[in-house]
């Protein structure tokens, strides 16, 4: 009997933290996610940058002006993005100068959360990181 009720119990906790383990974040791939922030600097007003994360390995979104496009790698909490693409198009001299920072701080992007207040974060091995809702969100 003291056998059956001992088990009972380590099932029960075992079962406990399983649950536990699928309450982890996870990345809504296949659904675009608006930024809000690159490291320290908000979006220009009425800007909009966006990032989607293919299931199929490939990003893409608008970085303000220009459609962008990479490979990223995921693995657990770790991403990853291959140098971005983008079209050519030229815009005011703010949009295209935030359209560089954003660029150039994706491909510095070495791990991702979802913050405490259900922000996206991508975050470059040293510095802020760009902070993204979920287009659903908004």
């Amino acid at each position: 009997m003291k056998a059956r009720l001992a088990l009972s119990v380590f099932t029960t906790g075992v079962l406990s933290l399983t649950g536990c383990a699928s309450d982890a974040p996870q990345l809504d791939q296949d659904s675009p996610y608006q930024v809000e922030w690159i490291g320290e600097r908000p979006l220009i007003d009425n800007s909009h940058l966006t990032v989607t994360l293919g299931a199929d390995g490939r990003a893409f979104g608008s970085a303000g002006c220009n459609h962008w496009f990479a490979a990223y790698s995921l693995k657990g909490q770790q991403i990853s993005f291959s140098q971005a693409g983008s079209t050519r198009k030229m815009c005011a001299p703010a949009l295209m100068e935030q359209e560089e920072r954003f660029l150039n701080a994706l491909s510095k992007v070495e791990r991702w959360d979802i913050s405490a207040i259900d922000q996206l974060q991508l975050w470059p091995a040293e510095g802020k990181p760009i902070r993204l809702w979920s287009a659903e969100y908004k």
